[in-house]
């Protein structure tokens, strides 16, 4: 189904933020219009700088504090035109914030990033309607090709963004995976589909381009949790290690081989033990640990894969 080019009267460039916060063990986005859009508005002259704009669409639309906030990519919406006739311009963000609950009455929501990419999520093993549903499709893709080469060259690309043999899954691939699903019409943004996928497996759809600003912040941060200590400024001042690892592998979609993970995360000497136990949960009390300060300010995980449990 052809999506409609809608005109845009504000001006060309329009400022979108992903904040992500880890709750519970869950990787989360906020959003706005019913979890069909990230925060977002035009960029205008009154903003002293690009994040000025985005810091303050945010504050409008939802109220949420924000502390770490880093550039993403720069996006052209062929699917929206000013009144101009130019394309409009997405210039996205990342946040990462801690989840606070006074967003009701801005209409802000909290959503499970997994609801908008559900195959991305492989804590309980790889998801089986990606081999029973996806791959089908991909393949009458395949077969699609004008000649020999074009074919090769797709099956290639599809073994590579789904971890096919001969490679393997590759978490920080969800933007190739997201615009491999819109080139093919598999997901309802995409100009080509005839949602051939029900919504369980193609994930809820977002507004324009917005899914596609949030799949390149999920890649840029299980990309950057690997060589860089964010993942602090998700967590409480205070946590377990058990909390530690599950908000890492909320992030990543994975799951990490439990003593290997504690052993490279105290060998990287980023934490430091508080002297407290943390009684809420079952069985024995674990100890609580903080970050230490100096490191967060000269220190980075010095470029390690995590050990993943594959």
């Amino acid at each position: 189904m052809q999506t409609p080019i809608n005109t845009y009267e504000e001006g060309t460039t329009e400022l979108a933020a992903v904040l992500i916060a880890v709750t519970e063990s869950q990787a989360k986005v906020l959003t706005v219009a019913d979890g069909n859009s990230l925060p977002c508005g035009p960029l205008s002259p009154i903003h002293r700088s690009l994040q000025a704009g985005v810091r303050q669409w945010v504050e409008t639309q939802t109220h949420q504090p924000l502390g770490y906030v880093e550039q993403l990519y720069t996006f052209v919406d062929t699917q929206r035109k000013t009144s101009s006739g130019h394309y409009l311009i997405y210039i996205s963000y990342l946040g990462l914030v801690r989840e606070e609950q006074n967003h009701l009455e801005t209409g802000a929501i909290w959503r499970n990033w997994y609801d908008y990419f559900p195959w991305e999520d492989h804590r309980e093993g790889r998801p089986s309607f990606i081999d029973q549903h996806l791959l089908p499709l991909f393949r009458h893709w395949i077969n699609g090709g004008n000649s020999v080469s074009e074919q090769r060259f797709r099956e290639e690309h599809v073994k590579l963004c789904w971890g096919i043999a001969p490679f393997t899954w590759n978490e920080e691939y969800v933007l190739q995976r997201y615009e491999l699903m819109y080139e093919v019409g598999m997901i309802p943004e995409s100009t080509a589909s005839d949602a051939p996928l029900p919504p369980q497996y193609s994930g809820q759809p977002m507004h324009h381009d917005h899914r596609r600003v949030l799949a390149s912040a999920m890649a840029r941060l299980r990309a950057k949790i690997k060589y860089r200590p964010v993942i602090f400024e998700l967590l409480p001042p205070a946590f377990t290690l058990l909390q530690l690892q599950q908000s890492i592998e909320a992030l990543g979609g994975i799951v990490l081989h439990k003593q290997n993970f504690r052993r490279f995360i105290l060998q990287q000497a980023l934490i430091e033990e508080t002297g407290t136990l943390d009684h809420n949960g079952q069985g024995r009390p674990a100890r609580l640990y903080q970050f230490r300060d100096d490191v967060l300010l000269e220190r980075s995980l010095s470029g390690s894969k995590l050990p993943i449990a594959r």
